[in-house]
């Protein structure tokens, strides 16, 4: 069995519409305006081990001035699994000072923490465990996939807690899809996971303005986004191929962080193209995170270890029973 102090130096964060065109670039599927985002980076994802689930980091505590109210981006899976298949699992690990946030695209997941909630999540489901001053949880593949095999994949992504509500009660929250609006256009498909979209507003609360996209693009797709100038986006690609300002192609696996200061992303994809675009108003607080706690002092990690380390934040072997 892993001690506690081990698991956290093993963990996930150490340190710290279609719009009219101006003009078509040649050779390309992209208009240019002048009030169009800029790309600051492209990034590549890089492949890592969560307990045994097989995943896709595309940041982890970095990059906090372009990402920010979000700090950290997982995709996991797509990973196939046979019926009776030994469950993947991320075994009992706390959390502080974070909401970390999951949602699947395929497949089921069983969620089990220190606050008594045991239960299985399903496709197109959201769920946010926000942490506050600590709790445990425990993550695997769900009992469906265990029955009846199937594609697991889907995304954890965390989102940081002002730091007025880091020391808040932590609790556990599901989202069904009718909370999060499904957008049909004759050119792509969306869910509005957060935030508002072309007037599709999602009812999931959250502490700042922050938006989370899925979108799904057909071929020859333009899309105009709007964005307010003040708030951090990226682009995460998921599957096919996407253009971005600048004549950037992105791949799989690719992220994309946008510069501040103008209000609209505009995006092409010539074969398709799955994504996320997420981003929101940054916080503009310090963040100082070891393993799975983020917080805004050096002194409050050195709490939240101890009060891990004094059960205070529950018993992982009971979680993982």
């Amino acid at each position: 069995m892993m001690s506690r102090k081990k698991f956290i130096k093993g963990s996930a964060i150490l340190g710290a519409s279609i719009a009219a065109p101006s003009f078509v670039f040649g050779q390309s599927g992209m208009y240019s305006h002048k009030k169009n985002r800029q790309v600051y980076r492209v990034l590549d994802a890089d492949h890592t081990m969560v307990g045994t689930l097989p995943v896709m980091r595309a940041f982890a505590g970095n990059h906090n001035d372009y990402v920010s109210p979000f700090v950290f981006f997982d995709e996991f899976g797509p990973v196939d699994l046979k019926p009776g298949s030994t469950a993947l699992k991320v075994p009992a690990h706390p959390h502080a000072g974070v909401v970390p946030t999951t949602y699947f695209l395929s497949g089921s997941g069983h969620h089990k923490d220190s606050l008594n909630y045991d239960f299985q999540i399903q496709t197109g489901e959201y769920m946010m465990f926000s942490s506050g001053r600590g709790a445990i949880h425990m993550e695997e593949s769900g009992q469906k996939l265990k029955e009846e095999g199937g594609t697991i994949h889907g995304f954890q992504i965390w989102l940081n807690m002002p730091s007025a509500h880091k020391h808040d009660a932590p609790t556990t929250t599901v989202y069904r899809d009718d909370a999060m609006p499904l957008i049909v256009h004759k050119d792509y498909t969306g869910r509005v996971v957060l935030g508002e979209l072309f007037g599709y507003k999602s009812t999931v609360k959250t502490f700042t303005p922050t938006f989370y996209y899925y979108l799904k693009l057909n071929k020859q797709a333009r899309i105009d986004i709007p964005v307010d100038a003040e708030h951090n986006a990226f682009i995460y690609l998921v599957n096919g191929k996407l253009e971005v300002e600048g004549q950037h192609n992105i791949k799989p696996n690719q992220l994309v962080l946008y510069k501040r200061g103008e209000n609209n992303i505009n995006i092409y994809s010539e074969e398709g193209a799955e994504i996320f675009l997420l981003g929101g108003q940054p916080l503009n607080e310090v963040v100082f995170s070891y393993g799975p706690f983020v917080m805004n002092t050096e002194a409050e990690i050195i709490q939240c270890i101890n009060d891990y380390n004094a059960g205070k934040m529950g018993n992982p072997d009971v979680v993982n029973m």
